[in-house]
């Protein structure tokens, strides 16, 4: 569902707000383009699918059988691969919720916690200076 026009402005003044406050930070959330990631992995795949097919050509006319069905299990996993990749690419402006790492339970307890207190303490800030 796309985003209202005023909610399109807040996100933007949001985002101009924390590249300005911290552009490390800013940066490390900005990631790669999710359309052009999943459109190179489908197209790498083809590529394999067609490395695969090769060899399973191969295989068949120097009559050796595991080049042959060592292609056959390339060409799947790339079809696979590909199918996969084709179906994630996200629609045009669809915003896609960014997944969540697995952190180790002791770094998770100890590094969390001021970390949080920290973005509260920001976000505390801005508030109170919006409402000056």
């Amino acid at each position: 569902m796309p985003l209202s026009e005023h909610e399109q402005r807040l996100l933007e003044q949001m985002e101009r707000a924390l590249h300005a406050e911290d552009p490390k930070f800013a940066s490390a959330l900005q990631g790669a383009d999710l359309r052009a990631l999943f459109r190179r992995r489908a197209l790498l795949a083809v590529a394999g699918f067609v490395v695969g097919l090769g060899m399973l050509v191969a295989g068949v006319v120097i009559s050796l059988i595991v080049l042959s069905v060592a292609g056959f299990v390339v060409m799947l996993g790339c079809a696979w691969l590909a199918y996969a990749s084709w179906r994630r690419i996200p629609a045009p402006g669809e915003i896609v919720p960014v997944a969540r790492r697995k952190v180790r339970a002791a770094a998770g307890k100890a590094g969390r916690a001021p970390t949080m207190r920290r973005f509260e303490e920001r976000w505390q800030r801005r508030r109170d200076e919006g409402n000056l």
